[in-house]
């Protein structure tokens, strides 16, 4: 018994260890990138003028920090058009510390389709579409210290991060669309902007059979946007459709492939940490659901839930031509939860607004 209780004990060790070890490493990961983000935004706003550092900077608890959206409409922060050649890289560069290769990448595009989506609208529109309409913001002092955040936003494009005593504690919301999904004529016809994201969707629910593709499919008509919309909080969908539980290791593995598509927008110490914790939890709660089409072209929504996030993606305004996509963590938006448990446990200015609900 003796010898049992000892073996128990040390196997006890063992996994507090790891899991220590664990949250350690996750740890040293959000500071790495939380470090590389006040890095570049401090280079970037100390190249920048009195008038555009007062535009682009506001209060930590400002209710700015949580005014959300992916819409043409009037924004504040400084925008892309105000800053000139070498603010502008410095803005880029900033940007990039919130993303990963491929996301940049995206995000690049996304920001390239305006003159295409410009020229296919024709002119004299309320809220023009200009590649230039990209506004940066900063809220509280880029530190290791007090809490602080940013946020790149302009149609169809929104990343928003906090940080707080040195460590990246939220990347979410996180949204990119695409207007138009498939340039269709022009110089740059056949370019997709978020083709890996409709392509692996499409892949994972033909790869289903019938009675699969039953259950997953929650409505033969898709909704006109994905669900959430721009909402500051959201609480989980019904898990309606399909569960990796009820899928073939192969589907599993496109259903990962899907995942790991969206995660490859974050940084990649990111990205890493929250694709490990995914495989650790195991993705039998993880839910896949489809509504519309099954074929290019035909208008069609999936989401992806899990126990504490929800991607979504919709395919069905201009003609299924206009994709709007976003990652949501239920407990991680804005950092809210996590910021009202350190706010517990931390003197704070009671200024200081964590959210509205």
């Amino acid at each position: 018994m003796k010898r049992l209780r000892i073996a128990a004990a040390i196997i006890s060790c063992i996994i507090v260890v790891g899991i220590v070890s664990i949250s350690i490493i996750d740890s040293v990961a959000r500071m790495r990138s939380a470090a590389v983000m006040a890095d570049g935004a401090n280079k970037f706003l100390a190249a920048l003028n009195p008038e555009q550092k007062a535009k682009a900077v506001f209060g930590f608890g400002d209710e700015q920090r949580f005014d959300f959206h992916f819409i043409p409409r009037e924004r504040k922060g400084v925008p892309l058009k105000d800053l000139d050649e070498r603010q502008r890289k410095l803005a880029l560069d900033f940007m990039k510390t919130g993303l990963g290769a491929s996301g940049f990448r995206k995000a690049q595009t996304i920001i390239s389709l305006e003159p295409v989506l410009r020229e296919l609208e024709g002119p004299n529109r309320r809220f023009p579409r200009d590649p230039e309409l990209y506004y940066f913001s900063v809220f509280g002092t880029p530190s290791a210290k007090a809490p602080w955040g940013w946020r790149v936003e302009g149609h169809h494009l929104s990343i928003n991060f906090t940080v707080v005593k040195g460590e990246l504690i939220s990347n979410t919301p996180l949204f990119f669309g695409a207007n138009p999904a498939e340039v269709r004529q022009g110089e740059r016809k056949g370019l997709r902007a978020l083709a890996e994201e409709e392509d692996k969707g499409r892949d994972l629910v033909k790869a289903l059979d019938a009675k699969q593709q039953a259950v997953a499919l929650v409505d033969q008509k898709a909704p006109n946007d994905i669900l959430t919309t721009f909402q500051r909080k959201v609480n989980p969908l019904k898990p309606d459709g399909l569960s990796a539980g009820q899928m073939t290791q192969k589907q599993k593995a496109l259903l990962t492939r899907l995942i790991d598509e969206y995660l490859s927008r974050m940084p990649d110490d990111i990205s890493a940490e929250r694709s490990k914790k995914l495989r650790q939890a195991g993705l039998d709660n993880v839910y896949f659901a489809w509504a519309g089409g099954f074929e290019k072209n035909d208008p069609h929504y999936y989401r992806v839930q899990g126990p504490t996030f929800l991607i979504e993606y919709d395919d069905t305004q201009n003609e299924a031509n206009h994709i709007h996509s976003v990652w949501r963590d239920f407990n991680g938006d804005f950092g809210v939860d996590l910021l009202s448990a350190h706010y517990r446990e931390v003197p704070h200015d009671p200024k200081i607004r964590i959210a509205k609900k």
